[in-house]
């Protein structure tokens, strides 16, 4: 059935390999950056703009690769916050600058803020009606998935997910996603004075679409047209039936496949057909489904609470960030409600549950209080699918990548992630370790504790939601 919504890879499970944190993460991203010779691409909503180490490994492997090419993707609403004071966009163009025959750095606008209301729109909240969210970071023949950011926290304290595909296919193919978003994306100039800003964000004449500022509907129509072949089920880098192993793998029996999914808002979406496909499987025994924001898509929730309640009754567990793990805590302003109003939905969700009678745990995830030494924010999503065929060995499936599920993923950001499915007892293995290991610094929350007064959403918080629901936003 999955066949029929997205493309489809076959590579080997031991091409997959799973990183447990933040560190392994940033050591991984950086020792493989150092031994490029032909490719680095990264698509990210930010990179921090105190990353000087991340950019002085880069300049590292320009100087010691002369055909070595570094493509870079960010959002431009986030890496232009802090202009004209240093920014991510400020940091890049000293890299730029450097080389500037063989990096380029594209910054993806949102047609969804334009005219009035982008001038409106405080900066610190703009990002809530859309972005760049895309997290790939290809090097060479290898790509990591992730959602993840490249900023300190998310190098140090920060959980996310991280899987490392070793396959030439697999990163072909995703390379190709990533040069696709760029050239319908603003390019990074570096300014030739040093009297003058550092850099600017031009428009090229040869991006296959509009400036999504002056014409957001023809943009959307063009960027649809050049995504939609790429996302089609004929469309994949697989050879004919009956499906080719990966060249770049060993021989044998083909035991893992990927399905890309990618997400543009909101003509084109492969990432939900697939998910609530695999949410409605008879044969489905548990999962897991986690997200640092729970606020699932109404499809998804609805897939969730059936598949869980009679007949079927399959066991579920959630896996959400608990207030003192929200990357939101303590922040000033409007955002600072943030924490209060997930809280406000995990309850809606339970008291949903309730009513299916539904066969759900919700667990909130905490380590340390965000903001506190020791203190770390989570922002994991996924899916962990247990099916028969496992043997209880671990998840027959898991959903990785940059998406939270929610209704604004998929109607106002831009998302990349995979379905990866196996019968390889190695890789199941695996991703029970991750599951568990993140489940291990989680523990059960119920409705009565979430309607208590210290937990309740006060009526300021509920009349933000709405709000930002009236004027176009989502959480």
């Amino acid at each position: 059935m999955i066949d029929q919504i997205a493309p489809r890879i076959d590579i080997r499970a031991e091409q997959i390999d799973i990183l447990d944190g933040p560190k392994e993460f940033y050591d991984t991203l950086k020792q493989k950056i150092r031994k490029a010779r032909r490719r680095i691409y990264l698509s990210t909503l930010y990179i921090g703009k105190t990353e000087h180490e991340l950019v002085s490994t880069l300049h590292e492997a320009l100087g010691q690769a002369p055909e070595l090419r570094v493509s870079l993707l960010t959002d431009a609403l986030r890496g232009t916050r802090e202009d004209p004071d240093p920014s991510c966009a400020s940091l890049l163009a000293s890299l730029l600058a450097s080389f500037p025959e063989r990096v380029e750095i594209r910054m993806y606008h949102t047609p969804n803020l334009t005219g009035l209301r982008k001038r409106l729109v405080p900066k610190r909240i703009n990002e809530g009606w859309g972005l760049q969210h895309v997290k790939l970071y290809g090097i060479d023949d290898q790509v990591i998935i992730s959602g993840a950011n490249l900023s300190s926290d998310y190098f140090t304290n920060r959980q996310d997910r991280y899987h490392v595909f070793s396959s030439k296919r697999v990163s072909d193919y995703f390379s190709r996603i990533h040069h696709a978003i760029c050239s319908i994306s603003f390019l990074l100039q570096a300014s030739p004075s040093p009297t003058s800003p550092s850099h600017s964000l031009i428009w090229p004449s040869s991006n296959t679409a509009p400036n999504p500022l002056q014409d957001p509907k023809s943009y959307i129509k063009a960027a649809t047209s050049l995504l939609l072949p790429l996302s089609s089920p004929t469309a994949s880098l697989r050879s004919p039936s009956p499906p080719s192993i990966d060249p770049t793998s060993s021989q044998g029996t083909k035991t893992t496949t990927l399905y890309p999914l990618l997400c543009h808002p909101s003509t084109l979406n492969t990432e939900l057909p697939t998910l609530t496909t695999l949410l409605s499987s008879p044969n489905l025994t548990s999962y897991t489904f986690t997200a640092g924001y729970f606020n699932p898509h109404p499809l998804i929730t609805r897939s969730l609470l059936s598949l869980s309640s009679p007949p079927c009754s399959a066991h579920g567990t959630i896996l959400t960030a608990s207030p003192w793990a929200n990357g939101f805590f303590n922040s000033k302003g409007v955002s600072g409600m943030l924490p209060a109003a997930y809280t406000h939905l995990s309850l809606r969700f339970l008291q949903a549950t309730r009513r299916a009678r539904a066969n759900i745990r919700l667990r909130e995830w905490q380590r340390g209080t965000t903001g506190e030494e020791g203190g770390w924010t989570y922002h994991a999503k996924g899916v962990w699918a247990h099916f028969p065929e496992g043997k209880g060995v671990g998840p027959s499936a898991t959903v990785i990548g940059s998406s939270n599920y929610t209704s604004r993923s998929y109607g106002l950001d831009l998302e990349v992630g995979a379905l990866v499915v196996t019968d390889d007892e190695g890789l199941m293995r695996k991703w029970r370790r991750e599951e568990d290991g993140l489940r291990a610094w989680t523990r059960e929350v119920q409705e009565k504790e979430l309607e208590g007064e210290e937990r309740r959403a006060g009526w300021r918080v509920r009349v933000a939601m709405w709000i930002v629901k009236m004027v176009g936003g989502a959480l």
